[in-house]
């Protein structure tokens, strides 16, 4: 599913961890890796993808399904690709291995379908067509295939014949919009423009059909030009048959003969016998194979992205001397039609590298989310379309993981306490068994439920509480900015602006602008991204013509001075631009006050008809300032902030992580033109962050409170964008139609802009400006709370959290005194779950008579994560060497390695005695005055 989602890293990480996996699955290790060759082939890293199949080759116990699919794809890979050696040489190898898979599953009708378009390829008409009848003849003979029949018939002339095979590709897939342009182009080619006509609304249909499809948005700009250029030529041909048929005259019994009979008079009169046979055949087959939920055998890999004007399929449509078959068209339909039926042909080839074996018609996979990903290849007993797996995946990874990671959590409601102590919780862990491995422990509350988004509150919002007004405070004096009533007024709300903070703090703000970053390092490195600029409450797709929630941006690199000439020259084009148009100055570096939320009457829930705008613009991100030797003059600055607002605090949980987490414990800067976008997002584990602008333009900034994250969540998988992974930009009309409430304010030069846990936000800029932030983590029940959530919910999701909450959790039974009972509770039962785990492992390590050593831990040492998984490891690390390099390992990913621990190293980094300590005195500090000491 990830794959055809265009997902492929995660794809990657998910085929590879399955690889680990040694318990009986539903594939095979041997399956798994033809999974991960052909994931590398969609990717076009072919010489990777060849080297995968080869090596399935050489497999011993290999079967032999499993042996014709891999010749299968090596075939039809030689027939594409054109890096894999000369024309010659490669046809002949794809037509060897193509028959090989055949030798190896003669039932096969995908390979023989894919042998028949090899021959076409190289003008062997006749074999092509004994391919293709021995596909049919093997009950898998689908749209496709008939598709295919037609070309070839129509290439030799044929055009009775070419009609009764397209019209079985349309009855059998009414969707089919290959066979309906193709079928247009012959009518046109005969002179029936009112049939041909038909046929081209009907393509045209299917094609807007897909686009309004949910598809990941990576898929949608990969087969992008093509669509557009399909639905071009096809708009282009209905405009010009739309002018011919306005003047001609209305057919009559005196009009000349037609040389085929119409389209509904096709689709109604008997066919020749053995088309006639095979498509019943093929169509009773389909009802059957649904009802007992197995696949259809369907289309073929593409051709490879780079053969768009010149398909490597000429013969389907072009004449071996060269002269196109569409020349007995008249006039100017000659080149258009060609031009169309080429990008039409050229689609349908293409589509097929995202997927190889897809139950539906090749034409139909460019926007189609319907498909069966898995049966494709490996033909396993479900047949469901794409949106209902997803869903149903998705659905069933979170119950197994929830499983998986509370399945402790029985012993623990009846055996295990926060009240015991280290000594008691040893002889408890002594009961429990150790014939199986401990399972991944959770740090939340016994009997807690798996975390999951939460439902909106159901109350029913008015217009005006949709739209609120952002809560703000306008400081006049240092006192107000130190006084406790600030922190207060931040933690109340989700999200919060600080007016003229810099200002009664003297704040040198000129320390972080662009000119004196370029004079202190102007080769740092700046990560880019490139936008299309739009307005703030705007996302369009320019390719759909629509509002969409998908928000692309690509990623490169420069440094701080290349950046700075960027930003300078945007400013000096904007200002010339103006002065031709003859405006006074830029809005968007006006200095006039502004209110905290924009105005009711600026928003309206219909939407309005934009001009879509395709300017592109870069975004200067993720400037890392933690090196104090190379900012310190900056990050001194910093230090005249309140504590709860510092970078480095007592009063601040990632003060105490005890290592870098790069934009998080340190300062970011963002330096910004126009319409820079920061998509939606919480911030990481649910921390609450500090943004100031340094101007000199403004921030336009949008949120969602956090109890209405699940409704975003939602909306981002009814969009088809993952909500963790993805990158999204919300439409407000969609949010407002789901009742969830959307904060809307500006950010002036010198506002801190305070954003509460779990506050969902996006941002964009409206001038030219830069903007510093860091997280903090505020010593509250509340914090740690949804941190821990968030670091479940993670988990379950495969998502890999950038805050090590179990580390952070017994440095901070070290390093603070607790009097909130709320707060305590969490904290021990974190160091309860992580503690019991941590004993349960090295009784069952013990039992395996693997060695523990003690390795113990470096100043300043990185929290460790399983290169597998990507879950926090904590005490105990399983090292493995893997590429020359010792890799960190949860003994759950260790052991399917080696189910025996051999030949893997178990390393310690703290002495239990030291951890028994810790969890003991950590205790309830019942004290009154401030929640932690230093």
């Amino acid at each position: 599913m990830l794959k055809h989602c265009g997902e492929f890293h995660i794809a990657l990480k998910h085929l590879q961890l399955a690889l680990l996996y040694t318990y009986p699955s539903t594939f095979s290790e041997l399956q798994v890796k033809f999974q991960i060759a052909h994931l590398y082939e969609v990717q076009n890293k072919h010489k990777a993808a060849k080297d995968g199949y080869e090596f399935l080759l050489n497999e011993k116990n290999i079967s032999l399904e499993l042996k014709a699919d891999v010749y299968r794809q090596l075939g039809w890979m030689y027939h594409c690709v054109e890096c894999l050696g000369e024309k010659k040489e490669r046809e002949a190898n794809a037509l060897n291995f193509l028959q090989k898979s055949i030798e190896a599953d003669p039932k096969s009708g995908q390979s023989l379908y894919l042998l028949g378009r090899c021959y076409a390829g190289i003008n062997k008409v006749h074999d092509a067509f004994l391919a293709y009848r021995n596909s049919v003849e093997k009950s898998e003979g689908n749209a496709d295939t008939w598709c295919s029949i037609g070309v070839l018939y129509q290439q030799q002339n044929q055009p009775t014949d070419a009609l009764q095979a397209y019209i079985c590709a349309v009855q059998l897939d009414k969707d089919h919009k290959a066979a309906w342009t193709n079928l247009g182009i012959l009518y046109e080619s005969c002179g029936q423009l009112r049939d041909a006509y038909a046929c081209y609304l009907n393509a045209t249909k299917q094609i807007s059909f897909q686009k309004s499809s949910l598809i990941r948005k990576k898929q949608a700009i990969r087969m992008k030009k093509d669509t557009i250029g399909l639905s071009k030529g096809l708009s282009q041909r209905i405009t010009f048959l739309e002018g011919q048929l306005s003047q001609a005259p209305l057919p009559s019994i005196t009009s000349k003969r037609r040389q085929l009979c119409s389209i509904e008079e096709a689709w109604n009169l008997p066919i020749s016998l053995e088309m006639n046979s095979r498509q019943q055949q093929t169509a009773q087959m389909l009802p059957r194979q649904v009802t007992k939920q197995s696949p259809v055998q369907g289309p073929p890999p593409p051709y490879p992205h780079s053969q768009l004007s010149q398909s490597p399929i000429p013969s389907k449509r072009i004449k071996e001397d060269g002269t196109s078959q569409q020349e007995v068209t008249q006039n100017n339909s000659q080149t258009s039609a060609q031009n169309l039926i080429n990008i039409s042909e050229s689609l349908n080839q293409r589509n097929f590298n995202a997927m190889p074996e897809s139950n539906k018609s090749s034409e139909q996979s460019v926007l189609d989310t319907f498909d069966d990903i898995s049966n494709d290849i490996y033909k396993q007993n479900e047949s469901i379309k794409l949106e209902r797996l997803s869903q149903d995946a998705l659905s069933n990874n979170e119950d197994s993981r929830h499983d998986f990671i509370g399945g402790d959590n029985a012993d623990i409601s009846t055996t295990f306490k926060i009240q015991m102590d280290s000594k008691q919780l040893m002889v408890a862990v002594k009961l429990l068994p150790i014939d199986e491995p401990p399972v991944h422990c959770t740090i939340l509350q016994v009997n807690a439920p798996p975390p999951s988004p939460p439902d909106c509150p159901p109350q029913k919002l008015t217009r005006d509480q949709l739209l609120p007004p952002t809560p703000s405070v306008h400081l006049e004096n240092k006192k107000h900015a130190f006084s406790p009533q600030l922190q207060e007024f931040c933690l109340k709300h989700p999200i919060a602006v600080v007016r003229g903070l810099a200002g009664v703090l003297k704040l040198d703000l000129g320390l972080f602008s662009t000119k004196t970053l370029v004079e202190a390092n102007p080769d740092h490195s700046v990560e880019v991204r490139t936008q299309v600029h739009q307005s703030p409450d705007e996302n369009w797709d320019t390719s759909q013509g629509k509002r969409v929630w998908a928000c692309i941006s690509h990623r490169s690199h420069t440094t701080i001075a290349k950046y700075a000439q960027y930003q300078a020259s945007s400013f000096q084009d904007s200002l010339k631009d103006e002065s031709d148009k003859g405006f006074p100055g830029s809005q968007a570096m006006s200095d006039s006050d502004s209110k905290d939320s924009v105005s009711n009457s600026n928003i309206v829930l219909k939407r309005k008809k934009h001009k879509i705008n395709s300017k592109m613009l870069r975004f200067g991100t993720n400037v890392d300032l933690s090196d104090e030797k190379k900012w310190k003059p900056q990050l001194t600055e910093l230090q005249k902030l309140p504590a709860f607002a510092r970078v480095i605090s007592a009063a601040n949980m990632l003060s105490h992580v005890g290592h870098v987490i790069l934009g998080m414990n340190t300062v970011q800067l963002y330096m910004k033109v126009p319409g820079s976008r920061t998509p939606g997002h919480q911030e990481n584990n649910n921390f609450c962050s500090i943004n100031i602008n340094i101007g000199p333009g403004d921030c336009e900034w949008f949120a969602v409170p956090d109890a209405y994250w699940g409704g975003v969540h939602n909306l981002c998988e009814k969009n088809n964008i993952s909500y963790l992974h993805g990158s999204w930009w919300p439409v407000l009309e969609d949010l407002y139609k789901e009742n969830i409430p959307v904060y809307r304010f500006i950010q002036k030069p010198g506002d801190l802009v305070w954003v509460n846990a779990g506050c969902v936000h996006w941002v964009q800029s409206i001038g030219w400006c830069n903007n510093i932030a860091w997280n903090v983590g505020p010593l509250t029940a509340r914090q740690y709370s949804l941190a821990i959530e968030r670091y479940e919910w993670n988990k379950v999701q495969a998502f890999k959290s950038i805050v090590p909450m179990v580390h952070l959790s017994w440095n901070l039974a070290r390093n603070i005194k607790v009097s909130d009972t709320k707060l305590f509770e969490l904290i021990k039962m974190c160091l309860l779950q992580t503690l019991k785990n941590v004993l349960h492992i090295q009784e069952y390590v013990k039992s395996k008579g693997v060695e523990i050593r003690f390795n113990g831990r470096g100043k300043n040492e990185a929290s460790h994560y399983c290169g597998q998984c990507e879950v926090e490891v904590f005490n105990v690390l399983f090292i493995k060497e893997q590429e020359k390099r010792h890799v960190v390992h949860c003994l759950s990913c260790a052991l399917k390695l080696s189910p025996s621990l051999q030949g893997i190293v178990c390393l310690e980094e703290y002495r239990l005695s030291e951890l028994q300590r810790v969890y003991d005195s950590f205790t309830l500090h019942r004290t009154q005055g401030l929640a932690y000491t230093q």
